[in-house]
């Protein structure tokens, strides 16, 4: 078993075109970095503000696990204004980013062997995680549905193994997003077949118009007693580098989660916290509309530069900040003595022409190319 998994989890993260380029651009050669999960941005005026008067109060000593009462409360205030439902702080604890809250999501509701649905393409951790903690990992097909798994795919596959279905819109790699339905209906599946459901909303503060991102306890709320949320509050503010996010979700899991965080990670930096609190607490979002305008102008520009390729189609970049290329037409399409290729060609030829980017084969797809906007 042991062994089983760790071949796996080299296989998931271990392309050679994404070792390549991130080798390339630590060693300091010109490359245009087009791998990166985060936005370039100057640091929001609140958080800076906070920082600096943390520092100033010699603000040092370590909190309780799961964060200050206050921080808890302010991101509880936040999740009630984004759901329409209410959330107290024992439903919350803080992680040192959302792959910390979804890591401890995995550890305490999986048992060995158990079963999670996971639509691909799908982010990399997604993949580690269930195995780290002994589960195994159920793929979905998206590809023929635009990157949104069908409920009755879902359906499908689900066994009496089954624990958990991830749903993580809008979506990395490939931004899309799913509607109010199709949350919904897997809402309404994971409640026939006793599932939990994992929502990773971590990119839900970039959704591009007209397309509107919406939590599944939102659209569907009597999914609220079975879901965990995990979000990144680093990446919504282009923090990545400060790693704080949260997992909320029923108080006996929080509980769970924060007897394993306790004898793990503890908690985030404790300046980042009495920042991010000094931030929530300005309720200024000024910062956080100047950060969707950029993404925004940068999406349109690259969809306007990616409408020029001929044999692959322009991604819909519905949400986050991701356009993610799908080469299965162009693969097709090539005749002759040249051998077969996939994304790690593709990817390696943009190396050598100096641009970096993520093959979907670490993303369990062979046909498609990842660049990010965000720089």
């Amino acid at each position: 078993m042991l062994a089983e998994r760790t071949a796996l989890l080299k296989h998931s993260d271990s392309a050679a075109a994404w070792t390549a380029a991130k080798a390339a651009i630590v060693s300091g050669e010109q490359i245009i970095d087009l791998t990166a999960e985060e936005i370039r941005s100057d640091l929001p005026p609140m958080v800076r503000e906070g920082t600096i008067i943390a520092i100033n109060r010699s603000i040092t000593r370590d909190t309780e696990t799961g964060a200050p009462t206050k921080l808890r409360e302010a991101i509880a205030r936040r999740i009630s204004s984004e759901t329409g439902q209410p959330w107290s702080m024992d439903q919350v604890a803080v992680t040192s980013g959302s792959k910390h809250a979804l890591f401890n999501a995995a550890m305490v509701l999986l048992n060995p062997r158990d079963e999670v649905l996971i639509p691909i393409p799908h982010w990399t951790s997604f993949l580690a995680q269930v195995l780290m903690a002994g589960g195994v990992p159920i793929f979905i097909e998206t590809r023929d549905t635009k990157y949104v798994p069908k409920p009755s795919d879902l359906a499908a596959a689900v066994t009496s193994k089954t624990k958990a279905i991830v749903v993580s819109p809008p979506n990395n790699p490939t931004g899309t997003i799913y509607d109010r339905e199709i949350l919904t209906e897997i809402a309404q599946l994971a409640a026939e077949r006793d599932l939990w459901i994992v929502f990773d909303e971590s990119y839900g503060a970039f959704a591009h118009a007209p397309h509107t991102h919406h939590s599944i306890v939102s659209a569907a709320a009597e999914a609220r007693h079975r879901t965990l949320i995990a979000n990144s509050l680093s990446k919504s503010l282009a923090l990545t580098g400060w790693q704080i996010g949260y997992l909320a979700g029923p108080k006996s899991v929080i509980d769970a989660a924060l007897a394993l965080q306790r004898d793990t990670g503890c908690t985030p930096d404790v300046t980042s916290q009495h920042a991010l609190l000094h931030h929530l607490e300005s309720s200024d979002d000024v910062f956080q509309q100047k950060l969707q305008r950029q993404v925004s102008e940068a999406r349109t520009l690259g969809l306007s530069i990616l409408s020029t390729l001929k044999s692959i189609p322009q991604p819909s970049a519905q949400g986050g900040f991701y356009f993610y290329l799908d080469i299965k037409g162009l693969r097709q399409s090539t005749k002759g003595p040249r051998p077969e290729f996939n994304a790690d060609d593709v990817v390696n030829v943009l190396l050598n022409a100096g641009v970096a980017a993520a093959s979907g084969t670490i993303f369990g797809d062979p046909d498609g190319v990842r660049l990010s906007y965000g720089i």
